[in-house]
């Protein structure tokens, strides 16, 4: 007999868009709540609309995109016009049954829908209600709009990125989209404990920008203990901890090693790479005697750290013509049997078709979705021995479960709910329907 997953019982109603705050949602999807997601055809998700993303030879439109399929999993959906009055009657009623209420809307948007905390929990006195605004609710700034990429400028992210000389180059993802809603679930996870321990709801108010706060401590603490201002001396430490003409020094971009980079590897592809990390003398002694040793490596110039850090470049030489003769995947293996840190750098087709270790720990669940086919969704990056949280549901399309949830779940009779698709209730009226939209009120 199978055991409950963790959130069985739970149904989170969700008002998010864009990336954070269905992310948050997602995970309580995974964790097995039973998650709704509340949109309005005529102002959709703008993932939904994202054309890039969509698979080749799959039709395009809002129920094709792959971004948002990603980050929708595990949900029902449903379409309801909440600015009418017939709408937010019907929407409070699935409020009224449900235990977690989570948008991340700027600050005052959810009030003028008349959907706010103070409204809510005398709906639900033991609601749970997660806010996820940019700025979050109080604050000068709290009714700014923002996404994750000025969140992340704001948040001194984008600025420590830079290179020396240049402007601030931000980040190649919108992290903080991601980390806001791993935060955002936490969150909700976190109130949940308290409603059961207490039987009190509360209104958590998360602000994604400072999130990205948490991501800086290290040049946080360059400040408050050293007394140094953030800055970009020298390149960023992602291949060499110390670039040439840079001070040898550990700062808060972490320790001095070398080596320390990117090697080309066999193939000599645009991903074809391998990097290599020698933290102690020991380590290096285990990479010259996995590499023969070469004879290059018999001057004393190689023999300390800062021997290897003077002379870089021609160290660096030296290693790579060594791991051009082995395929990347290989080469990591022999370096990690040799007590070498060394990891293939990857690329988006080798983390979900080639990585052996994500692969061993079912990284990727496939799902059949009506329009994608049979797609890869991505499962948590962690394992419970007892009650593993897993994927169970594709993304829904638009207003896909609407008749399952007015009917099955609110009560509205058949009548009630042809009623609501002619009156503009769920669904626009000048919209055509889409037709699993017409077969469901067949």
């Amino acid at each position: 007999m199978s055991l409950p997953r963790p959130l069985e019982g739970i149904r989170v109603v969700d008002f998010t868009w864009v990336r954070a705050g269905p992310w948050a949602a997602r995970w309580l999807g995974t964790f097995g709540a039973e998650v709704i997601k509340v949109e309005w055809p005529e102002n959709l998700d703008i993932l939904r609309m994202n054309r890039f993303t969509v698979p080749t030879g799959v039709e395009p439109g809002p129920n094709s995109t792959g971004q948002f399929a990603d980050t929708n999993a595990n949900k029902r959906g449903i379409t309801l016009n909440v600015r009418t009055p017939k709408g937010l009657e019907v929407i409070k009623q699935l409020i009224a049954i449900s235990d977690v209420v989570i948008e991340n809307f700027s600050s005052r948007i959810m009030q003028r829908f008349g959907l706010g905390y103070d409204v809510l929990k005398q709906i639900k006195p033991d609601i749970v209600y997660i806010s996820m605004a940019g700025f979050g609710q109080t604050g000068r700034h709290h009714y700014y709009g923002t996404m994750g990429p000025a969140a992340q400028a704001l948040s001194g992210l984008t600025f420590l990125s830079g290179l020396p000389g240049a402007p601030p180059a931000g980040w190649g993802w919108s992290y903080l989209d991601d980390t806001g809603g791993m935060y955002g679930a936490m969150c909700a996870l976190t109130a949940l404990r308290h409603r059961n321990a207490t039987g009190k709801g509360q209104h958590v108010d998360l602000s994604q920008m400072i999130t990205g706060i948490t991501l800086t401590g290290s040049a946080f603490l360059d400040k408050t203990v050293n007394g140094r201002q953030a800055r970009r001396e020298g390149y960023p430490p992602g291949n060499r901890t110390t670039w040439p003409g840079a001070p040898v020094t550990n700062n808060y971009r972490g320790p001095t090693v070398a080596p320390h980079n990117s090697y080309r590897t066999k193939g000599g592809g645009y991903n074809d790479w391998c990097v290599i990390a020698c933290f102690s003398n020991q380590e290096w002694k285990n990479l010259l005697k996995l590499m023969g040793p070469p004879s290059w490596a018999d001057d004393s110039r190689f023999d300390t750290l800062n021997g290897r850090l003077e002379h870089q470049e021609e160290m660096d030489r030296g290693i790579e013509s060594w791991t051009k003769t082995l395929e990347k995947y290989e080469l990591a293996d022999k370096c990690q049997a040799a007590g070498v840190r060394a990891m293939p750098v990857q690329s988006s087709e080798d983390r979900v078709e080639h990585d052996p270790q994500l692969r061993d720990r079912g990284m990727y669940t496939e799902m059949d979705h009506p329009m994608l086919g049979r797609w890869k969704f991505q499962n948590a990056p962690f394992k419970l021995s007892v009650s593993p949280p897993e994927m169970h549901r594709p993304p829904p399309m638009i207003g896909q479960h609407n008749r399952e949830v007015m009917e099955e779940l609110l009560g509205l009779s058949h009548d009630e709910l042809e009623d609501g698709y002619k009156d503009g209730t769920f669904w626009p009226e000048e919209m055509p329907m889409y037709p699993y939209v017409e077969e469901a009120l067949k």
